[in-house]
């Protein structure tokens, strides 16, 4: 029995007086103690809300039949054989028990409503004789892999989910449904026409790839993923010695499942990810947070005592006060598609300029104006003669050392911008631009779809980058403001995209580097104007944090999962460690190929799937840095050969001024290198002599 406290005994024994004295007018046997702990347990110790509960338990039991179980019943037992239901010997990370209903084994013309249901409540009872049960909960799996229209039975699922939500004695975690087929829409479709408010936000559609964020993969059975092999034999056993009141130790079935971190230990990492957020709060809400990249980083290096280099870039830009960062910005957003025609209402022919004379010959081809996959367009990054051999890339290392590399990048620097800046500079725009002289060109930026009269909303300061023969493989990006947080998931929603990244914190050093733009916590949700991203679960890894998020459109009523993945060990000063970072870089692609795999022939674009949202702070140190280090490694799989001096300039054509100081510069040629070591593409390397720096990156 439950250990509780003198409290809780006195709460239990007042359900049991109320209750009880309504049962005996009833003619209804009397409640033990231990049924009453599983009410209140369900209710966390409230007791009215335990006594709506048992209401309701009773209610759904008379209703459909369940007032008496025969354990005995040949219908029943033929149902518990078919194992369309079991209970699965692991629990979650939090020790709940787990459920599971396959889809596909249910055909509704065989069977009746009332006998699943008994085949429900026959497990359930079994499972909740079990303490941990009773404290940690339940959660439901609807694995609907290989199943068929013919299988779902709506009116069955929704007996079963009010049931599982109010009205069994077991508290209801979370429902997952595995593999949903597009026609089934949820959780926002169908169940959204009878699935209780309070339900919804713990329903998530999940893949089999996703489905160990919420479960871990030693409690899952072996058709999802899992370790586990089927026990459905013995756990029927252990239910009839429960129906018939023999002796069983039912906590013996159960597997102790937890994970080798505590669960505790995420919520401290994402906690420490956002630092104080009243601090995030009032930093957002000052006009001095909105300094140019070149004072932060003079501010940075006067606090080391050296020196910086001047930014050539206008400071003049006035910036407004942020909006109030607790939910987004409030108004309305039309989410319906843009035309090409209406896609260049932009900025008024007065606004635009054709001065090009400091535009340089690097290619800055205007960037498609559709939303859709700008699929096999040619790549400014593609096969030449002009690269260097690993060997030849470790002899210019040497040759230059650090000093020669520094060199190299300021050469780069000096180059005049590729592009014009007419749209971010509009009036109208400019609070929405994190630094003032960080400037999106206006040929290669993202267009959102333009809502009514707003001239605004169709801009965010995030440009289209390609890749090693990929079209707009990439959008570079600011880390969102508080305002701009609605147009960064417009942004994620219109382009497709499946996998965010993010290469800072949002608070180093006491000083805001990006808002908080999803959820933090497992199993919340934030809205931002029409989209609700909900946090379906949280990897911790030494360099990096992996997020599950769903994103709901409100307006269409359609859902998206999306991987946000936020590298953590950028240190305040300098550059990550190659290792963790290209760690964290091939995760990335990782994630990105299964999710475009998910799409299967949903998705009509490149293989490589749609663009990767890639953001830091001002979306051009960090942010450049991943993308010339992916870049260059593609390129190297591809012909064995690199050129990071003219990739880094490729990418500042289309994102300007993408990496933004020299030790980021050298860092890419190092991490080339370190992948080359750790795959044995190289030998040991002397790196004697190259030499040392301190400069700070963004």
């Amino acid at each position: 029995m439950a250990e509780i406290t003198q409290e809780e005994e006195r709460v239990v024994q007042q359900f049991l007086d109320k209750v009880n004295r309504q049962r005996v007018l009833e003619d209804k046997g009397i409640l033990e103690w231990k049924t009453g702990i599983k009410f209140l347990l369900a209710r966390k110790f409230d007791l009215q809300r335990a006594i709506d509960l048992y209401q309701a338990h009773e209610r759904t039991r008379e209703r459909e039949g369940l007032l008496h179980v025969d354990a005995f019943d040949e219908l029943l037992q033929k149902e518990l054989l078919i194992e369309k239901l079991t209970i699965l010997p692991g629990r979650d990370f939090h020790g709940a028990t787990v459920a599971l209903f396959t889809a596909a084994r249910h055909i509704p013309p065989q069977t009746t409503h009332q006998i699943v249901l008994k085949a429900l409540i026959y497990q359930l009872d079994a499972a909740l004789e079990s303490i941990d049960t009773q404290r940690h909960g339940l959660v439901f799996i609807y694995d609907m892999t290989d199943s068929k229209y013919g299988n779902f039975d709506y009116e069955l699922s929704k007996k079963i989910l009010n049931m599982l939500k109010g009205g069994y004695p077991a508290r209801l975690k979370k429902v997952l449904i595995v593999t949903a087929p597009l026609w089934f829409k949820a959780p926002f479709k169908i169940l959204r026409l009878f699935v209780r408010e309070k339900l919804r936000d713990r329903v998530h559609t999940v893949s089999l790839s996703q489905l160990p964020w919420h479960i871990p993969r030693e409690s899952l059975p072996k058709q999802l993923g899992g370790t586990t092999a089927s026990s459905h034999k013995v756990w029927l056993q252990i239910c009839n010695k429960v129906a018939t009141k023999q002796t069983s130790e039912v906590d013996s079935y159960f597997i102790t499942c937890r994970k080798n971190h505590e669960r505790g230990s995420r919520s401290s990492v994402a906690r420490s990810n956002s630092s104080d957020i009243s601090l995030l709060i009032s930093d957002m809400d000052s006009e001095e947070s909105k300094e140019t990249v070149s004072e932060k980083h003079n501010h940075e290096d006067r606090e080391k005592g050296i020196g910086n280099e001047e930014n050539d870039i206008e400071k003049e830009v006035r910036v407004e006060k942020d909006d109030n960062p607790t939910n987004g910005t409030k108004r309305q957003r039309d989410s319906d598609s843009l035309s090409s025609s209406d896609s260049r209402k932009r900025v008024s022919d007065s606004e635009r300029s054709t001065d090009d004379q400091n535009v340089s010959s690097l290619p800055c081809k205007k960037r498609p104006v559709s939303m859709g996959p700008a699929i096999f367009e040619e790549s400014i990054h593609k096969p030449d003669d002009n690269g260097l051999t690993l060997e030849e890339l470790v002899d210019h290392i040497k040759l230059m050392k650090r000093k020669g590399l520094y060199d190299e990048y300021a050469s780069i620097k000096m180059e005049a911008p590729a592009g014009t800046f007419n749209t971010c500079r509009a009036r109208y725009n400019i609070p929405k631009n994190r630094y003032s002289d960080v400037l999106c060109f206006d040929h290669s930026r993202v267009y959102l779809p333009q809502v009514e009269e707003d001239l605004s909303s169709d801009y965010i300061n995030a440009n289209f980058v390609d890749g090693y023969l990929q079209k707009n493989a990439y959008i570079s990006t600011q880390g969102p403001l508080p305002k701009t947080f609605g147009d960064f998931w417009r942004t994620v929603w219109h382009t497709q995209c499946l996998v965010v990244v993010m290469t800072t914190r949002v608070v180093e050093r006491g000083r805001t580097k990006c808002g908080q733009y999803w959820p933090m916590e497992e199993e919340t949700e934030d809205q931002f104007e029409e989209f609700i991203v909900i946090n379906t679960g949280i990897e911790q890894n030494t360099d990096y944090t992996i997020t599950g998020l769903l994103l709901h459109n409100t307006k269409s009523g359609e859902s998206r999962h999306i991987t946000h993945l936020q590298f953590t060990s950028w240190p305040d000063y300098g550059v990550p460690p190659a290792t963790g970072f290209l760690d964290f870089l091939y995760r990335v692609r990782a994630c990105q190929s299964e999710a475009t795999k998910r799409l299967g022939a949903a998705w009509q674009g490149h293989p490589l799937g749609p663009p990767v949202v890639v953001h830091c702070s001002a979306g051009i140190g960090r942010t450049g840095t991943f993308i010339t280090t992916d870049i260059s490694l593609r390129r190297l799989e591809h012909i064995s050969t690199v050129d990071i001096r003219e990739t880094v300039r490729r990418i500042r054509s289309q994102r300007a001024f993408s990496i933004q100081m020299p030790d980021q510069y050298v860092f890419c040629h190092l991490a080339i290198i370190d992948h080359a070591l750790r795959q044995g593409l190289l030998g040991d390397i002397d790196w004697q002599g190259f030499g040392d720096s301190d400069s700070d990156t963004d």
